[in-house]
């Protein structure tokens, strides 16, 4: 299996450690043994993916000093069994003889527990960062958020996909006085609804096939902290009845167990759904939504605010340029369209733009014709395939046609051969000579590369002008992917 960091093995017990290194080593784990816990107090690192302790020559008190002391890596425990130990970093314990199946299941969620950890550790400051803009949408998220932030209240984050629902969600636990606890994320749409229930309150041991030992739910994971139910709105009806008992009594049982664990845990959830309407399908519970509804926040779309995206394209940059080893920069007409495009896809789609972006043109500026052509718009409109050039760039494109070499000895000459067509006389509604000089010039351009074999430097020659010219004003009609 995949492996994040190194798996620390602890055991006095030369053969059994040497049988689990045996078994790790084939399932590709970077491996770290030691005899015991005490020479490797200084040296468990907060990066490693697991930790696997004997249990034998230590009492339950020894082993959650352990725990604590190392509250990042996740522990898993072999030999005797004590069922008294209850930290929120111990993931389970591996039967004897070691199985292949437990052991993969168990690592796995030490990983599962990992990645948690390291989303919990975001600073509050970061996170404020990432709710970027100056417009009233985005202060009115932010007041709320500092209103509800320091009360116990159930919290609705309402929003289309990708408005930022969880950035929303870690910033009220960053700034509650629950900061100090986890915080735990759940998508609800993503777990199977026969796993749900045991993802939510965890399972004892035997609960159903499988359920090799006893585990934690990610209700006592959160303990002390906050649980972020995400898309709430796809949880099945027999969870949410479940969910609703949690709610107003505070108490849950494991799945197989009988035993009432109190739920010390704020809850915050969000969903993209109209819940409103689905309570009118008979498709969510009506109780459940006021339970949840208690202060809600609505994250505004990517359209609604789209006088920051110039702020937020400043931020993606920052964040994706280290990632990707690359720089960009956006010209005016370029930025400029981005804020005209209605972005569906909100600041996820934004992201991943920047990202491509990067990738496709590092190191360069970024004009409007760089951009997919879904995003090039034009004083609100579309951009147009062809650029209209301003009056200087007119001047240049006349004089490097019609001065120099006689490149068409007159406009009839320049007619039969099939470069432009003019009209006899001047209509009377008129013509639009920009784009009538646009035109011409582009067809001249084509040919020119057409009759030296795509040649920059020679077609420049052919037209009479520069190479970089030439160059400047094929990036500017679009014509790089001719060459």
């Amino acid at each position: 299996m995949d492996t994040l960091k190194s798996v620390f093995l602890i055991d006095e017990n030369v053969e059994r450690r040497q049988s689990l290194e045996t078994i790790l080593s084939f399932l590709g784990e970077e491996l770290k043994c030691y005899d015991t816990h005490l020479t490797i107090d200084s040296k468990i690192d907060r990066a490693a993916n697991s930790v696997l302790v004997a249990t034998d020559n230590y009492s339950a008190e020894e082993l959650a000093t352990l725990f604590s002391a190392n509250i990042s890596n996740p522990f898993l425990t072999f030999g005797s069994e004590i069922s008294e130990l209850t930290s929120s970093n111990f993931i389970g314990h591996i039967d004897a003889p070691f199985a292949y199946q437990q052991l993969t299941l168990l690592l796995g969620r030490c990983q599962s527990f990992r990645q948690s950890t390291q989303s919990q550790q975001t600073s509050s400051k970061q996170l404020i960062k990432q709710l970027v803009g100056r417009g009233n949408a985005i202060q009115e998220v932010r007041h709320l958020i500092s209103q509800v932030a320091s009360k116990g209240a159930n919290v609705l984050v309402l929003g289309e996909s990708g408005t930022g629902k969880e950035v929303v969600a870690r910033a009220i636990h960053e700034a509650s006085k629950r900061h100090s606890g986890p915080f735990v994320p759940v998508n609800c749409g993503a777990i199977p609804a026969e796993l749900l229930e045991s993802e939510l309150f965890g399972h004892e041991k035997g609960a159903f096939t499988g359920a090799f030992s006893s585990r934690k739910g990610r209700f006592e994971l959160a303990e002390g902290g906050t649980l972020f139910l995400d898309e709430i709105g796809d949880m099945p009806q027999p969870m949410q009845v479940k969910l609703l008992r949690v709610l107003q009594e505070r108490l849950f049982e494991r799945v197989g167990g009988s035993k009432a664990i109190k739920a010390d845990v704020r809850v915050i959830a969000a969903t993209h759904r109209n819940l409103e309407q689905m309570i009118i399908d008979g498709d969510f519970r009506e109780d459940l939504f006021y339970r949840l509804n208690v202060f809600p926040i609505e994250t505004p779309a990517l359209r609604q605010r789209q006088d920051d995206i110039p702020l937020l394209i400043q931020e993606l940059l920052r964040r994706h340029e280290v990632e990707h080893e690359a720089t960009i920069l956006f010209t005016q007409r370029a930025m400029e369209s981005l804020m005209q495009h209605a972005w569906p896809g909100n600041v996820r789609e934004l992201s991943n733009l920047i990202e491509r972006l990067l990738i496709m043109t590092s190191g360069n500026i970024v004009d409007i014709n760089d951009l997919p052509q879904k995003y090039r718009y034009t004083d609100g409109s579309e951009a147009m395939a062809l650029e209209v050039p301003t009056e200087l760039d007119e001047r240049d494109a006349i004089s490097a046609m019609f001065t120099g070499e006689d490149i068409f000895a007159d406009v009839e000459e320049a007619r039969e051969d099939g470069f432009f067509s003019m009209p006899s006389s001047l209509p009377e509604e008129g013509v639009n000579l920009k784009e009538m000089l646009a035109e011409f010039e582009i067809d001249m351009i084509k040919q020119a590369l057409d009759q030296q074999t795509h040649v920059v430097a020679r077609a420049a020659e052919q037209l009479g002008m520069r190479r970089t010219t030439l160059v400047e004003k094929m990036r500017k009609y679009g014509l790089q992917k001719e060459l």
